[in-house]
């Protein structure tokens, strides 16, 4: 008996190893391969995709396996296996896994990247898609509208993927709901790696949209936990829920210009989430609440600086009798154990109160019900410099309970409303981030509100117990804080890595008839020098990467003289072109631009800066043509003279602008026709940025004599305008600017000599988009 022992523990080992192997393995080497694999696929079996690159890759994979013998499709090595051109994987059946794919250079010609359904009879239940990337896969028109990856069917998962760059109109991923086969869905996101997703300009560009405005009452639990979000800034929403009893935690939102939105979903629970931000932008986002039923808990805010739609915490007053589509009064909702560090003015009540545009907007836009039976109990704000404004009052707190929130306000007492107990909190600083109090025994902290159903908050934002020794704010104790860091390795495909390297720029000399071969020849982000005092340009730059072009001598500035055919552009700027002109004379003439994008297929946004540099003799100094879109324009310490029209930003509708942040500073312009800055934004959206102009300490003179609307800075639409401490001179025009006053419209200190007046109109009646 003991010589076939070890027999039969082998087989034994063999067969239980075996269980969790492919039945079948194929290894495919084309689309032929692949197609009659799938059509032959069994449960169990694994279909692997031979490395490279595989083009227009047009997948419909539909199987059906089984839970413990699902039918696989996988890379055969994660990283080698690249989908480019017009492709996409679309997925229908039950048990079905995609694994390892890498979809770059290209688009999806059919709407969806990565679709759970591949059509009304073949629905995907019980599928994953895994370790996959998708990276700038992007349609080449910004304002054709498609998702990345659409969610249909139920349990259905993405999971430890990376996804980033989407620039056109429509949300990265979006869950759909079109029939009771898709309600209920337990969906689940998690583990991803949300990498940037760019300024939009205009709606339509969340991370992740569940369901609509019509299914604001199916219920959904879906899943968005334990996923990291990098500079998501499409829009001001990056998470819109639009269905009910949704999850939302674990969650680390890193430097993004947005915001999580409980849009037209209830029953939220929003938990233990990072907001994490920073002194670079005032347009980091935190939480907004719209509906009933929510429960906010143990998360945490750090240098969240938005204001009203943005703001780190904002409750929204509603609508009276709500269309479908608009605002529902907020309700018995629970926001508890949060903590608020260095935030500005965090808590934002009534934001949207719009009464005051009752004679611009119809009656189903105004927002005047106020939040009610809600509950905000055992929070922390905590200041190291004293914020005047800590809450902010748009409405009215009479239907909001508030019990036992600290705030620390540098020490400084803030009485206000009188919601907040002052007290002095010694705050530990765990990373650059992470501040947590320090003082266990502080009896300010354990004075606990005792809700209704707080009992089931039972652990904080880092899985301490709170049963027996509970504690105000989101974290409990230093014991699993003090070791808290952020490991962005745990988000995504371990074979992707997210980190950017950096180069020394690489210094090019340029001489006469050498400036086009230059710019080709550098790498993004290299520098070249002009030398000699003039260069002839017969034909477009083309600028496609990051590139510096300046004057070796910044006191002897080389002179480019534009010089090709009519209707042409002297920097021709497309998707992700940035150009830093540095101290050099442009010249042009008739029916030429000194700078544009291009006329169509600008998939991405492009960035101009210009310092110390002089601009003459144009027909236009930079024109925008539709579904362009610059990220920032930047003119500073610049000439513009002579020219038939200055910035013409004006070629979108439908809620799209062509730029998001545009800077004037320490510029001269003089005898500009028309047009000398033309900034428009077309109808009422609330879903943006909505536009950005600083025009600081500059002249305009002799500007405007061709100048139809007799409005010389034309802002119409934007809502972030600022001119200040400038000159307006012999400008033969009546109106410098209109402003929007009832928007973040100012002026202040300009100097205004016969040139009429900047008027400020505190309503704007705009088309309404939704």
């Amino acid at each position: 008996m003991k010589s076939k022992l070890p027999f039969i523990g082998l087989v034994f080992l063999l067969f239980s190893c075996g269980e969790n192997l492919p039945l079948k393995s194929i290894y495919v080497k084309d689309a032929l391969e692949l197609e009659k694999a799938i059509h032959q696929a069994t449960p169990g079996d694994e279909i692997v995709m031979a490395n490279g690159v595989w083009k227009d890759a047009q997948i419909t994979f539909f199987g059906k396996g089984t839970k413990d013998q699902p039918i696989t499709l996988r890379a055969e090595t994660p990283s080698k296996v690249f989908i480019e051109g017009e492709s996409f994987i679309h997925i229908g059946g039950e048990h079905l896994i995609v694994d390892g794919l890498y979809f770059r250079n290209g688009y999806s010609p059919k709407g969806s990247i990565i679709r759970y359904m591949i059509g009304e009879d073949s629905i995907a239940y019980n599928c994953r898609v895994t370790n996959t990337v998708i990276k700038d896969f992007t349609q080449p028109n910004r304002l054709v509208n498609d998702r990345w990856v659409e969610f249909y069917g139920k349990y259905n998962q993405l999971d430890h993927s990376y996804i980033s760059g989407k620039s056109n109109d429509g949300e990265t991923i979006r869950i759909f709901f079109t029939g009771n086969e898709h309600i209920n869905n337990y969906h689940q996101i998690i583990n991803n790696y949300f990498g940037p997703r760019p300024r939009k300009g205009g709606p339509r560009a969340e991370t992740i949209r569940i369901g609509d405005s019509k299914t604001r009452v199916s219920p959904s639990f879906a899943n968005i936990s334990d996923n990291y979000f990098e500079a998501c800034n499409g829009e001001v929403e990056i998470i819109s829920d639009k269905t009910n009893f949704n999850t939302f935690r674990n969650n680390i939102f890193y430097k993004c210009e947005g915001s999580l939105v409980l849009r037209h979903g209830s029953y939220a629970t929003v938990d233990g989430n990072l907001f994490i931000g920073g002194d670079e932008s005032d347009f980091y986002g935190g939480i907004r609440v719209v509906n009933t039923g929510h429960w906010i808990t143990n998360n945490y805010f750090y240098k969240i600086k938005g204001a009203q739609f943005r703001a780190p915490l904002a409750i929204m007053n509603g609508i009276h009798m709500t269309p479908l589509n608009r605002y529902l009064q907020v309700s018995d909702v629970v926001i508890a154990h949060n903590t608020w560090v260095d935030c500005k003015s965090p808590w934002q009540i009534g934001v949207g109160q719009n009464e005051e545009s009752a004679d611009v907007l119809p009656p189903s836009e105004i927002r005047s019900a106020p939040p009610i039976r809600t509950t905000v109990a055992n929070n922390i704000i905590y200041n190291s410099q004293v914020d005047e404004t800590p809450l902010i009052n748009h409405s009215t707190l009479e239907g909001i309970l508030f019990k036992n929130n600290i705030i620390d306000n540098a020490s400084e007492n803030y009485g206000e409303y009188k919601v907040f107990q002052n007290g002095v909190l010694k705050m530990k600083k765990i990373n650059e981030w992470l501040y947590a109090p320090e003082d266990s025994q502080n009896q300010i902290l354990k004075d606990v509100f005792a809700g209704y159903d707080f009992d089931k908050i039972k652990h904080d934002m880092f899985g301490t117990s709170r049963l027996e020794n509970n504690s105000i704010g989101a974290i409990n104790g230093l014991s699993n804080a003090a070791e808290v860091s952020i490991d962005k390795k745990k988000y995504g495909p371990k074979w992707f890595s997210t980190e950017r390297i950096i180069n020394e720029p690489k210094i090019y000399t340029a001489t006469t008839g050498m400036l086009a071969e230059k710019i080709s020849l550098a790498a993004s982000g290299d520098i070249i020098e002009l030398t000699d005092e003039l260069y002839p340009l017969p034909a477009s730059l083309k600028i496609d990467k990051a590139v510096t072009i300046r004057s070796k001598d910044s006191k002897n500035q080389a002179k480019l003289i534009f010089t090709e055919n009519q209707d042409s552009v002297a920097f021709e700027m497309g998707p992700k072109g940035i150009l830093r002109l540095e101290n050099v004379i442009l010249k042009g003439g008739k029916h030429l631009a000194a700078f544009a994008p291009l006329k169509e297929n600008m998939a991405s946004a492009y960035n101009l800066f210009v310092s110390g540099c002089q601009i003459e003799n144009f027909d236009f100094v930079l024109k925008a043509y539709p579904g362009s879109f610059a990220d920032t324009l930047n003119f500073k310490k610049s000439k513009i003279k002579n020219c038939q029209n200055g910035i013409e930003l004006a070629a979108e509708n439908k809620g799209d602008y062509n730029a998001e942040m545009v800077f004037i500073d320490q510029c001269l312009f003089e005898n500009v026709h028309s047009n000398v800055i033309n900034y428009y934004r077309g109808g009422y959206d609330e879903s943006t940025i909505g536009g950005f102009l600083s025009i600081t300490n500059s002249s305009f003179t002799n500007n405007g004599k061709n100048e139809n609307s007799d409005i010389l800075i034309k802002t119409r639409g934007i809502i972030n305008v600022t001119i200040t401490d400038n000159i307006f001179k012999n400008n033969p025009i009546q109106l410098v600017a209109v402003l929007w006053g009832e928007k973040n419209n100012y002026h202040s200190n300009n100097t205004l000599i016969n040139s009429g007046e900047i008027k400020v109109e505190e309503q704007q009646k705009l088309e309404i988009l939704y």
